[in-house]
């Protein structure tokens, strides 16, 4: 685990891995001082009663759907919420990404089919309601983001109200990648009779979980308020209260956190970061690494499409400036790359990008037979990333490739990206946790969430990598897999992603990176305000 890195006053917060960040920023690394995190040594302090309120400037709109840990799918952005309100069996946390929380300990059988969790005892819900074992059956039973997880579960056994034992119909050793970190929402808990009586859409209006943070109000569109929770089992918060403020313009943020309306502004474009670095009383902090911006070629699944010629894939990936995007948007913090899995992951294959080649993007073009070009149909992009879907269809429409943007809201994004309703390409990203195979999971095999085709030998590959224990093993197979969608240019890969966010004068500890990967604030109990 890379430590995190505090620089003085003015200058940039990254970590080991983006000393450059701070460097591009204006800083200098003889400004970066080592900052080692203890969240034990913070845990044992005497407990002082949370005070103050915290404010956040956040790019999208929080869906109702972020609520509720069951309708996670694909996406990482929800455990904004979940990290604050809901709490899980066994989470990414600061200095260990598989870290016991609600779970005591597990224990694995020898044949590897057996997952029995013991239970912290004598927590309770939000609203006074036991948390036993027969809350983790529930809310397991019902995510719905799980589909190869849900696969591999034979049977859920309450062994006894604080032991649960999850029994699977053959070895599986991405158990605890798709259940312990933040690939799924399946071992993020609710309260089982709470939802039984008011129901899910009850519950997405008012939630109730084990979290360091309260439900107060969900305006939509405007802002989650949301209160400490004194009980919480692993520390009282600092801060009394909290509020994500939805604000999707860029300047906006950057001029609410100017203003001091708000004290962390998230993803701010270039010239806003620049600007804000001139301010002695702000900071500026670099965060990411666990995003990969990248383009999917929707319509290559069709015959009669110019997506199904490999030339013209190929030909994109030749098409874009990598390092250029990345200098636009992010200041050039973000390393450009040849592939959709981050380089830390486990069993990642180390693939380099393709350079920047005009040129020959245009001989592939006539090769195809497109010497003029073709009308490429709609270019979707991941909201709020609409400059760096304007920037790829630019560079796109100088290789004779015309496309129509088609901005949209990001819940209605996401929901026709899952039901194969978009058509053309998408500048999309993934920034799913885990390793390789969980990376891939939603986007390569056939039957993923946004897979809008697949490769029959991919598939059966990466089914028979699911249940492979030998790790040397499965490592060549999940390196086979990469290799093939990097020979058969299944994507046009862009950067890994980091970017600038804000920091107002009031803030002590944003808590970016303390988790790594995880480049928003979290855990949110380990964020404070400076005295006053």
């Amino acid at each position: 685990m890379k430590r995190s890195l505090t620089c003085a006053p003015g200058r940039a917060l990254v970590t080991t891995a983006a000393c450059l960040c701070l460097l591009l920023a204006g800083g200098s690394l003889d400004d970066a001082i080592a900052q080692p995190r203890s969240a034990q040594a913070r845990s044992e302090a005497p407990a002082a009663k949370p005070d103050g309120e915290m404010r956040w400037a956040i790019y999208v709109t929080l869906a109702p759907q972020w609520l509720d840990p069951a309708e996670v799918q694909g996406q990482i952005t929800p455990f904004w919420v979940l990290y604050a309100i809901h709490d899980a069996l066994v989470k990414p946390m600061p200095g260990n990404l598989m870290t016991p929380s609600l779970a005591e300990s597990w224990t694995v059988s020898p044949d590897g089919r057996v997952y029995e969790f013991k239970l912290r005892e004598g927590l309770k819900f939000h609203n006074g309601d036991p948390f036993t074992a027969e809350d983790v059956k529930f809310s397991f039973n019902r995510t719905k983001g799980t589909k190869i997880l849900k696969e591999k579960v034979k049977e859920i056994t309450v062994v006894d109200p604080y032991r649960v034992r999850f029994q699977l119909s053959e070895p599986f050793p991405d158990f605890m990648a798709f259940y312990g970190t933040l690939t799924t929402g399946a071992g993020w808990v609710v309260p089982k009779k709470y939802i039984e009586k008011v129901g899910d859409e009850g519950f997405k209006k008012h939630p109730i979980g084990l979290g360091p943070y309260k439900f107060v109000s969900h305006n939509l569109g405007v802002e989650l308020v949301m209160e400490a929770f004194e009980g919480y089992w692993r520390k009282v918060p600092s801060v009394k209260r909290l509020v994500f403020k939805v604000v999707p313009d860029p300047t906006t943020r950057a001029a609410m956190l100017k203003r001091g309306e708000v004290d962390v502004a998230y993803m701010l474009d270039a010239p806003q970061a620049l600007e804000l670095q001139k301010d002695p009383s702000l900071r500026l902090a670099f965060s990411g690494g666990i995003g990969i911006a990248h383009v999917d070629f929707l319509d290559m699944w069709d015959p009669k499409s110019p997506w199904a010629d490999k030339r013209v894939r190929l030909a994109a990936n030749y098409a874009i400036d990598r390092r250029a995007i990345s200098e636009m948007e992010t200041l050039g913090a973000s390393k450009p790359t040849g592939s959709i899995i981050p380089r830390t992951f486990e069993f990642a294959l180390p693939i380099e990008p393709y350079p920047y080649d005009p040129v020959k993007a245009k001989q592939l073009m006539v090769e195809a037979g497109y010497p003029n070009g073709f009308d490429g149909g709609d270019l979707h992009v991941t909201p709020p990333f609409h400059s760096r879907g304007e920037a790829v269809m630019n560079y796109y429409a100088a290789i004779g490739m015309k496309f129509r943007m088609r901005p949209m809201e990001r819940a209605a994004f996401f929901s026709a990206w899952a039901a194969k309703k978009l058509k053309g390409v998408c500048v999309c990203g993934s920034g799913l946790y885990g390793n390789a195979a969980t990376r891939m999971s939603e986007t390569v095999p056939s039957d993923g969430t946004y897979a809008y085709g697949g490769y029959p030998d991919i598939d059966l590959l990466y089914k028979q990598q699911a249940v492979e224990t030998d790790k040397k093993k499965r490592e060549a197979m999940l390196f086979q897999i990469q290799q093939t969608l990097h020979d058969r240019v299944r994507f046009a890969p862009i950067f890994e992603f980091h970017w600038p966010s804000g920091i107002g004068p009031r803030v002590e500890e944003p808590a970016l990176l303390l988790i790594n990967p995880y480049p928003w604030s979290a855990p949110l109990e380990e964020v404070r305000l400076k005295k006053k």
